[in-house]
């Protein structure tokens, strides 16, 4: 009988040690995903990060009325941030509407009225940082079959906008040419003031971008390399990243 107690006593010990081994691995394994949500790229208008997760009451009003189909809600997978708002700029940016839709549909002030067209926009910054792949610093053209990723997306949505339809268009019409993506598909009002393929001294056109970029995360969705050569680096301003040296 004295056997049979000490085996229980450690059958129970030993097992607790390995729930707790589990727990303690789960954590491990989970708290990227929950480091994540502090980075995720939010729609336009979207307050401090930790007051946006207070005030979210995840109605999925802003993913509706996006004619674009940009914003998608986060699953389990996605930490603490599960079903609030986010755009995943490498499979579709957010195409800067000018009355902002997705704003105007916030019933919470998780995104802030005070967001009211595309110029208030302030979601990031893009960021070159690969630059070694980029087609133009590469001098490479725009391959065939660019355009895959966008055509499929668009496939599996059930209710294509003629927005879509006219992004597909303009985006189909570069195949064999210089890669002037990321700054011809920008699509703020003034694209110019946001970003602009330019020759550096050694006459290497690359993209170069300024203080009008909102980080909508067009860019990184047109951009052709496999790894998007220009990203977006959320709730980050011009300043603070391009300037921060100076």
């Amino acid at each position: 009988m004295a056997s049979i107690k000490t085996d229980r006593r450690d059958f129970m010990k030993y097992s607790t040690i390995g729930i707790l081994a589990l727990v303690a691995g789960a954590g491990t394994l989970l708290s990227p995903e929950i480091l994540e949500a502090e980075s995720r790229l939010r729609p336009p208008g979207a307050v401090d990060e930790k007051e946006f997760l207070g005030l979210c009451i995840k109605c999925g009003q802003c993913l509706q009325v996006c004619p674009y189909h940009s914003i998608k809600l986060a699953d389990i997978a996605k930490g603490h941030g599960m079903g609030t708002p986010y755009i995943d700029a490498t499979v579709r940016g957010c195409y800067a509407c000018e009355a902002v839709p997705c704003v105007l549909a916030c019933p919470s002030g998780a995104l802030d009225h005070s967001c009211e067209k595309a110029t208030d926009i302030k979601m990031g910054i893009a960021v070159l940082e690969n630059p070694k792949t980029c087609l133009a610093v590469r001098r490479e053209p725009i391959p065939a079959g660019y355009d895959k990723k966008m055509k499929e997306f668009l496939a599996n949505q059930t209710n294509v906008t003629e927005y879509e339809n006219k992004v597909l268009e303009k985006f189909e019409s570069f195949e064999g040419k210089a890669c002037t993506l990321c700054a011809d598909m920008c699509p703020m009002p003034n694209p110019l003031s946001a970003i602009a393929m330019v020759s550096t001294s050694v006459g290497i056109i690359k993209p170069e971008v300024y203080e009008g970029c909102t980080g909508c995360g067009v860019c990184q969705e047109v951009c052709p390399t496999s790894i998007p050569s220009i990203v977006i680096k959320p709730r980050v301003s011009y300043d603070e990243y391009y300037n921060k040296e100076k």
